[in-house]
């Protein structure tokens, strides 16, 4: 782990120093300057301060990890009652993508109860073993015995890379694993590429999708991601089935949990708008909570679902669950239509792999026009009656 460190002999002017770093990391204390919690490691302290005054030091790895020891790619198969999210497929096709570049199995791993039978519809995808962890204890989700589960597979199997989608499921148990690990673990990424070495490059967004990162563990295995749903693409169902299962067995009493479910209610089912095909996104442009009312006509008559943006959500004019974007939902529908949308890098991250993207913003200069396939420059507020107008008049027909 990198870290820095502060020669108080060689600065000149604390003052001038502590405001070089824009994360307010440096403070003054007792006459000498201390790096705080928020530092980022942005090295800016390093580069524009006082010649020596700030070093920036890498510790050395005391021990290597035995890449040969390590070896293919492993994704987590998510489910509830062994209907496996879709988030599944697409990791196994990354992973079946990435393992190929290095002559890498893929395996899944399939924790539940009941879900032998299930576990055959991931042999339709690419998987070379399925291993099936099948207990009473399993059934639903619980911490304790999920993590140990998914312990004593990487320490059988060995993974050099592990995939877990970013659900509500993977992002509580894929910290818990890392930290038993001791290994890092990079979340939400969009990008994954692997390196002839076997090291995984993991790109995400960061500093709220102004850069991206690229991270690497290459003195730890496994290497560990999430990514989120629609992010990757999902290979076509194969006919045949290819592959095998494999039985995963455990010592029972490594299942008890100090966690007792008392009982489970099942949420109303709802349309989720990364389900939706044709989405119209509300933005900034949205003079009023009542306008709301015209671009919804709108995704109706499509078929489609009304979306935002996070100034919409911070007006409280529409639930965060309809928000698209880094801090919202990731989606890639076949048609999107933005309403006075200006495109910031954290918004067009969430959707930017959509089939169709339709732009309407009276900014000629809008950065959406960069991401979208077709741009309007006009008002919402004249083009979107005359869409309505015309789908209208083309169902009528």
């Amino acid at each position: 782990m990198a870290k820095l460190i502060v020669h108080q002999e060689k600065i000149k002017d604390n003052k001038e120093l502590i405001q070089i770093c824009p994360f307010k990391a440096m403070e003054e204390q007792d006459g000498k300057v201390v790096i705080n919690a928020a530092c980022r490691m942005c090295r800016l302290c390093v580069k524009k301060g006082a010649k020596g005054a700030v070093e920036y030091v890498e510790d050395q790895v005391k021990e290597e990890i035995n890449k040969d020891e390590w070896k293919g790619i492993a994704v987590y198969v998510d489910h509830v009652d062994g209907v496996i999210h879709p988030v599944t497929f697409e990791l196994i096709g990354k992973a079946r993508e990435m393992a190929d570049e290095v002559g890498y199995p893929v395996y899944a791993l399939f924790m539940g109860r009941n879900i032998e039978e299930k576990s055959r519809e991931l042999l339709h995808y690419g998987a070379d073993k399925i291993y099936v962890y099948d207990e009473p204890e399993l059934g639903r989700f619980e911490m304790e015995p999920y993590a140990a589960v998914f312990e004593d597979f990487i320490n059988k199997v060995k993974p050099s890379s592990i995939l877990v989608g970013a659900t509500t499921v993977g992002r509580q148990l894929a910290p818990r694993v890392a930290a038993r690990m001791k290994t890092g673990l990079t979340a939400d990424c969009t990008i994954l590429q692997m390196n002839e070495n076997t090291d995984l490059s993991q790109i995400r967004p960061a500093f709220g999708g102004n850069i991206m990162a690229h991270i690497k563990t290459p003195n730890h295995r496994p290497q560990m991601a999430t990514v989120r749903y629609k992010i990757m693409n999902a290979p076509e169902r194969m006919n045949q089935e290819s592959g095998e299962i494999v039985n995963g067995i455990i010592d029972r009493k490594k299942l008890d949990s100090n966690i007792k479910v008392l009982d489970i209610v099942p949420k109303k089912k709802e349309k989720f708008i990364e389900n939706s095909d044709v989405l119209v996104i509300a933005g900034r442009g949205v003079k009023k909570k009542e306008d709301l009312k015209m671009l919804e006509k709108l995704a109706d008559l499509l078929g489609g679902q009304l979306a935002c943006t996070r100034p919409m959500v911070e007006n409280g004019w529409m639930d965060a669950k309809y928000q698209v974007g880094l801090s919202g939902r990731t989606v890639r529908p076949k048609l999107i239509i933005t309403c006075g949308v200006s495109g910031a890098v954290q918004f067009a991250a969430g959707m930017n792999h959509s089939e169709n993207i339709f732009a309407i913003n009276k900014d000629a200069k809008a950065p959406i026009f960069k991401t979208a396939h077709y741009c309007m420059v006009g008002d919402l507020y004249e083009v979107v009656p005359q869409l309505i107008q015309k789908i209208e008049e083309k169902k009528g027909a």
